[in-house]
């Protein structure tokens, strides 16, 4: 029973924007639904603080920016990572993630991805503590995107997406059903060698991304209509050739959000005779409209507009093109989620395999606001340029 209701927990985060923070006045976190797709499921981009717009590209770059792949010097690749979720609580909660790209030439590209968060079984009784039976909770997102490079140094880059989630909250009377939702990013990414002094080079890098804009996602046939978590992450990244042997790289990112800041409490928090017909009003709005409102209706103006911006940043040594060591630091600011943990992790590449494993530690008092605190990501890579000469 104690697992079930870990389990519960677990989902409601997923429904939420965010894990639970203290309560205060100004807390205002974002609503979006599929959080699945905020999680980063690969270990390299969260050994550097989950940044990977403008890093070096490699085989997962379909989740971070798939405008990436039309720099990769391999034909094809593939990835398998896994990401254990409150793996300290439970053992059956996972997020699989699956990602390949294929280059058709030097400029046409084409990836797909698929991510599987399952919760495991939860096991239903009726009011007397009889089972009633068990049902297996779990959301999919599959995504194919087509990458082509404009430039000598710029690509771009669009995918689609269709998601699936099923928290199986249903009972015999409940109006619940499984939610289906389709969505597209759209994304840009600019790499540039130059030469730095003595004959030593460096890569400056930048790229954009902005992704799920699609429908919105309903549980209860539709009578509440909640957003995607439609999402613009900007970046910048230089990686620099110390020599033949040494490289070390830093990457910055900016994360916003572009959902509508929630206006349905009143001035002092809580709700009131008048909160759910502003809340139904902030659901009903439509898709484009909420994107651009997102960026100017945050109830305590600029300055709240501004927390709304996560920065994440990381640093990356590689040794001989083999090992790699990684570190990174995620920021959220507290009104927003107050979700700050740092990161690290390693990477060894040998011939056509490439392992890589991340490991988050949360930061200060937002101990108990990371679902993924201590938690460790293993990715396997396969270079499939071998088999496509």
């Amino acid at each position: 029973m104690e697992k079930n209701i870990i389990k519960v927990l677990a989902v409601a985060f997923m429904l939420s924007s965010t894990s639970i923070a203290k309560a205060q006045k100004d807390y205002n976190p974002i609503p979006s639904s599929v959080q699945m797709l905020n999680i980063a499921p690969e270990a390299r981009g969260t050994a550097m603080g989950d940044a990977g717009i403008a890093s070096t590209p490699d085989v997962n770059s379909q989740h971070w920016n798939p405008a990436k792949y039309a720099f990769m010097d391999s034909k094809a690749g593939a990835s398998l990572s896994i990401t254990p979720w409150l793996k300290s609580l439970v053992s059956d909660i996972n997020l699989f993630y699956m990602a390949g790209y294929y280059k058709i030439d030097q400029r046409n590209n084409v990836s797909a991805s698929i991510r599987y968060f399952s919760l495991g079984d939860l096991v239903f009784y009726d009011e007397r503590g009889d089972e009633q039976g068990t049902y297996k909770p779990n959301e999919f997102a599959i995504d194919a995107a087509y990458s082509l490079k404009l430039s000598e140094y710029w690509s771009g880059a669009v995918a689609l997406r269709y998601i699936h989630s099923d928290l199986g909250f249903q009972q015999e009377d409940d109006a619940y059903s499984a939610g289906n939702a389709a969505a597209a990013d759209l994304a840009f990414y600019f790499k540039k060698k130059i030469n730095v002094d003595k004959g030593r080079t460096a890569d400056v890098m930048a790229g954009i991304n902005i992704s799920n804009i699609g429908t919105k996602i309903t549980y209860d046939d539709g009578t509440t209509n909640e957003y995607l978590p439609a999402n613009l992450k900007i970046g910048a990244g230089f990686w620099y050739d110390i020599d033949q042997y040494n490289r070390i790289g830093a990457t910055v990112d900016l994360n916003k959000l572009l959902v509508p800041t929630p206006n349905y409490r009143n001035v002092d928090g809580d709700d009131d005779d008048d909160a759910y017909t502003r809340r139904m009003k902030y659901y009903d709005q439509s898709v484009v409209t909420s994107i651009f409102k997102s960026f100017g209706d945050a109830p305590n103006g600029g300055k709240e507009e501004l927390e709304e911006i996560d920065l994440m940043g990381g640093i990356e040594y590689t040794y001989n093109k083999m090992f790699s060591a990684r570190g990174g630091y995620h920021f959220n600011p507290e009104n927003k989620g107050n979700l700050k943990y740092a990161t690290v992790g390693l990477g060894v590449k040998y011939q056509m395999f490439d392992v890589s494993a991340s490991y988050i530690f949360t930061v200060g008092q937002a101990n108990n606001n990371s679902a993924l605190a201590n938690t460790v990501r293993i990715s396997l890579g396969f270079d499939l340029g071998g088999f496509f000469k």
